[in-house]
């Protein structure tokens, strides 16, 4: 049911970072399971990626994770409060990336409510990439772990949107990666209300 590692590890970040949604994406943290399907990816094309952590092949504490061969996980504090979850893609060296945006809750909603501290289910529990790492209970503490692993994996259940159903449309708060900023690598299911703010 997992993905493999060969998946994460093609070259061609934006097609993978496409394909990923509808795919069932799961935690197992202390023995409990959560989870849902993807329904909001962006993908950052490593060196010459002016959005990317990795842009000119930039390699910091932070960024090394980014250099691993693909299949593994990258998270990383954002303005010093929410943790991000991405899937590092591609063959060992080459730093690409796809962050998870949002993902529709299917598996262990009591305990993402809990997370988010949400008595009542809102969209806003897993929209957006801050949202869906908190619910899921992602945390520095598992960068660098192998999506292969019992705590954190990506299934293909079957589940599969057409074309006409996905938008392909800017990424969100690059606005410093000039022209870069502008490249259609976000992409999202139409009309699914855990998609995040702005769905345009």
């Amino acid at each position: 049911m997992k993905l493999s590692e060969s998946y994460y590890q093609g070259n061609d970040v934006v097609a993978i970072s496409r394909d990923l949604l509808g795919k069932y994406l799961f935690t197992c943290i202390d023995g409990i399971t959560t989870g849902g399907y993807i329904v909001e990816t962006e993908a950052y094309n490593g060196a010459i990626d002016k959005a990317s952590h990795a842009f000119g092949n930039k390699q910091t504490l932070r960024t090394q994770t980014m250099f691993m061969p693909g299949g593994i996980s990258y998270v990383y504090l954002c303005y010093g409060i929410h943790e991000m979850f991405n899937i590092v893609t591609s063959v060992e060296g080459t730093p690409h990336a796809i962050l998870i945006r949002a993902i529709n809750p299917t598996e262990g909603l009591e305990l993402m409510q809990l997370r988010r501290n949400m008595p009542v289910v809102k969209p806003n529990i897993t929209a957006g990439p801050g949202s869906v790492a908190k619910a899921l209970g992602i945390t520095r503490k598992i960068n660098a772990v192998s999506l292969q692993s019992d705590t954190i994996w990506i299934e293909d259940s079957g589940l599969s949107f057409p074309d006409n159903e996905i938008a392909a449309v800017p990424r969100i708060g690059v606005s410093y990666a000039a022209e870069d900023a502008l490249l259609p690598y976000r992409f999202y299911v139409k009309g699914n209300i855990y998609v995040s703010k702005p769905n345009k």
